[in-house]
């Protein structure tokens, strides 16, 4: 057997090996091999094998969330801790048509190839230093962990006392006091701006979990660096989201003309 073969006849193994499909049967049966092995192709199987060996994931359980674009997998490194496995899909052909205007302007890909892998690769490495720019903004996010290819591996946010449950997004959990919860978003927003320099591009309460008093931001890979020439469009947007979601809450928000002068934009 050719080593290559080899190699990726023992990542299959690993892998499997480590997912606890107990977790994801359910009443599907067997068909949990379809769910979990649906994204699982040789490169995604060779990342996984990468990180799992590297000491950073212990056990792989079900998918918590699914999209166009990527899935949400619980998983636990090896001491004990929840995980999330962010995993994006190579062969959605929607990726590029619908992220094109998030990557133009973008010097991170200014030597973009045009391959759907390479394109992919790149966008999972743009949320991990998005996710890290706001991190260490002071921003609640996921904290980052690593990335291989298209795995990215962040802080899981459990909901309060649940296990493999994520905490839900406030579209669907209003906060209990939302205007301490605007007040804080906004905040959010200002830090990433004026610290990390980035726009999240892509904020509505579809993507802010609400564990309150923690909210939490997530989904970064849309955020463009503040020198993007679509970055105060993309702002304007956010904020305005921000701002209608809050209102209908019976939040007296300011106007946005006043949030983007507290940033530090005329408008």
């Amino acid at each position: 057997m050719p080593k290559e073969d080899k190699i990726e006849e023992e990542a299959i193994k690993l892998v499997r090996e480590r997912m606890e499909l107990r977790k994801i049967r359910r009443e599907k049966g067997e068909e949990a091999y379809e769910v979990v092995e649906e994204v699982f192709d040789r490169p995604t199987l060779m990342a996984l094998y990468d990180l799992i060996n590297k000491g950073f994931i212990e056990r792989i359980y079900g998918v918590v969330a699914t999209g166009k674009e990527a899935r949400i997998y619980w998983a636990e490194d090896p001491k004990g801790n929840d995980i999330a496995l962010k995993i994006f899909l190579v062969t959605t052909a929607e990726f590029w048509k619908t992220r094109k205007r998030y990557i133009n302007g973008d010097p991170r890909f200014a030597r973009l190839r045009k391959s759907r892998r390479h394109i992919i690769k790149l966008w999972c490495s743009k949320e991990f230093k998005n996710l890290k720019l706001a991190y260490e903004a002071g921003i609640r996010v996921p904290k980052p962990i690593t990335f291989k290819d298209n795995v990215l591996i962040m802080e899981f946010i459990n909901a309060p006392n649940e296990r493999g449950v994520p905490a839900p997004l406030i579209k669907d959990l209003p906060p209990e006091d939302p205007d301490t919860a605007f007040e804080t978003i906004i905040e959010y927003v200002k830090r990433a701006y004026k610290i990390a320099k980035l726009v999240h591009a892509d904020l509505s309460e579809y993507n802010i979990m609400n564990r309150e008093p923690e909210f939490i931001i997530i989904d970064w890979g849309s955020a463009v660096n503040i020198a993007h020439p679509n970055a105060v469009e993309f702002l304007i947007r956010d904020i305005s989201n921000v701002l209608r979601y809050f209102s209908r809450l019976g939040v007296e928000t300011p106007s946005l003309q006043e949030i983007l002068e507290e940033i530090g934009i005329s408008y």
